[in-house]
């Protein structure tokens, strides 16, 4: 089966149990994240895989049918890292936690790298789209239940719907990576927690919540 058909293919790997058979497949996952990230998802071969882990590439259909069986391993480690983190919008000051939230998992993505490869990909593999998609609504669940703890405590719009927000803050984070190609500068983490803050808090509840913490 040719490397272009490899996408259709593949299960979950049994994970070996012996020392040195887990060193080689974890060899051959740092690889495989490394050269995707690097040359993408097409571009990249089984083979490829294999010598820049150090191995033969018999080696790598011991552990993995395919390299799209390689990926889905590498996302079922590392899939929680890569969704957008859950803010904690009662802080006495939401919007600089919240900075401080996306800087560290933008930083995050940019080491794992794994990421880059997802859009060429997501479009015609139904599985690995409805992978993301549970792990996504899961992240849109714990905001939604963040977001109805701030409405509940007098803080939020009351004329907006929070499951309508929820999906808005995570399109708008989803899309920093984009604004940073397209731009070409560093993404302004404290613009942007500024901006997702005004969606959730009225400027006076925001004052009233910041008065309220330091009172505590």
């Amino acid at each position: 089966m040719s490397e272009n058909n490899e996408i259709q293919t593949g299960y979950f790997p049994t994970i070996p149990k012996q020392a040195r058979a887990l060193e080689k497949r974890q060899a051959l996952l740092k690889s495989g994240n490394i050269l995707f990230a690097e040359k993408g998802y097409e571009n990249t071969t089984a083979k490829e895989i294999a010598s820049h882990a150090g191995v033969a590439t018999g080696t790598f259909y011991r552990y993995f049918s395919d390299k799209r069986q390689l990926l889905l391993s590498l996302l079922k480690d590392k899939l929680e890292s890569m969704m957008p983190p859950e803010p904690n919008w009662l802080n006495v000051d939401p919007e600089s936690s919240l900075a401080i939230l996306l800087k560290a998992h933008f930083e995050r993505l940019d080491k794992l790298g794994l990421y880059r490869v997802l859009p060429e990909l997501l479009h015609r593999d139904e599985e690995l789209a409805e992978v993301l998609f549970e792990a996504k609504r899961k992240i849109y669940m714990q905001i939604l239940k963040g977001l109805e703890q701030v409405k509940e405590n007098g803080f939020a719009w009351e004329d907006l719907s929070l499951e309508t927000l929820s999906w808005s803050i995570i399109a708008l984070v989803e899309k920093i990576p984009e604004i940073q190609n397209e731009s070409g500068s560093n993404p302004d983490y404290d613009q942007i927690a500024k901006i997702i803050c005004r969606l959730v808090f009225p400027p006076e509840k925001m004052i009233q919540l910041k008065n309220l913490k330091r009172e505590e």
